[in-house]
């Protein structure tokens, strides 16, 4: 079946609408950050850079690093740009894009995220890093896919429990990174759940001039176990890249660098210093 022009859309060049990438643009490892100006911050490492490209917020180098070609692109922040980003990624791989048919194979993409998270335990130092090994959206986004058969419906069910919502907040969904993809970064990381919040001030229980529904519930977090597992930190894509990839069929790991302690107050005095220690950390573990 060819698909219709209003559902894949195609730049005048070929390219995919929002990332404006053509397939040979992008490589099978791909690193994605938040901020299109940290895409330069990981690429200033690459042996060579073989391509540019940037619309709106999506910018997007390729190159080698060591001999492994490598893409990385930022996404912008929360789970509704993920889902831009990972659908066109897919697109790239798995959708021929003269016919505008899907490919009789599939294949996959290694997808390593590196972005700044804040911790919600206090055990949890400042400038650490911690590899997601659950998502838990706090967004509609996933539930808008048939996606119920990738959630871990058990931890859904415990996480409504504990955290008590009101009827009228979203159904919280969890879903786990590609475990071998994650066994790569084993050394000098935390491990955890990350909730992925869908805005930063009062879906993350931060007030400034407006209170908040459940002035709790950052605690409540805090507090909730499941099987001896602790929610640890938050941000804000996670969720919807393990969600989308376990979909699709790609491999994704969340790597965080956590610039502050929600349940000690502190914040990272260099932050950029910690990202850019973890960049070279994962690049080099991308490779070894």
């Amino acid at each position: 079946m060819t698909l219709k022009a209003s559902e894949f859309i195609q730049n005048a060049d070929g390219s995919v609408y929002h990332l404006r990438l053509l397939p040979h643009q992008i490589a099978n490892t791909i690193i994605t950050v938040g901020d299109p100006d940290r895409v330069a911050a990981v690429s200033k490492y690459f042996d060579i850079i073989e391509h540019v490209v940037q619309k709106r917020e999506f910018n997007t180098h390729t190159g080698t690093y060591k001999g492994k070609r490598i893409t990385v692109i930022s996404s912008g922040i929360g789970t509704d740009n993920i889902d831009i980003v990972f659908n066109e990624l897919d697109a790239l791989v798995n959708i021929d894009f003269n016919s505008r048919r899907i490919k009789e194979e599939s294949s996959s993409l290694d997808i390593i995220r590196i972005g700044t998270s804040g911790a919600i335990q206090p055990d949890i130092p400042i400038d650490s890093f911690l590899v997601s090994e659950t998502g838990i959206g706090m967004d509609a986004m996933l539930h808008f896919y048939d996606s119920e058969h990738i959630q871990d419906k058990a931890l859904n069910k415990a996480l409504k429990e504990q955290l008590d919502f009101p009827f009228n907040h979203v159904v919280p969904y969890a879903v786990d990174c590609d475990m071998e993809l994650a066994s790569r970064f084993d050394k000098g990381f935390y491990r955890g759940m990350t909730v992925s919040n869908c805005g930063f001030y009062g879906p993350q229980g931060r007030v400034l001039r407006l209170p908040v529904q459940d002035p709790e519930l950052n605690s409540k977090m805090e507090r909730f176990n499941y099987k001896n597992r602790k929610i640890t930190n938050m941000e804000m894509e996670t969720s919807g890249m393990y969600g989308l990839s376990k979909l699709l069929g790609h491999h994704t790991v969340s790597l965080n660098a956590i610039v502050a302690n929600r349940a000690t107050g502190e914040f990272s005095k260099d932050p950029a210093a910690t990202v850019d220690k973890l960049i070279r950390t994962a690049l080099d573990l991308i490779v070894a």
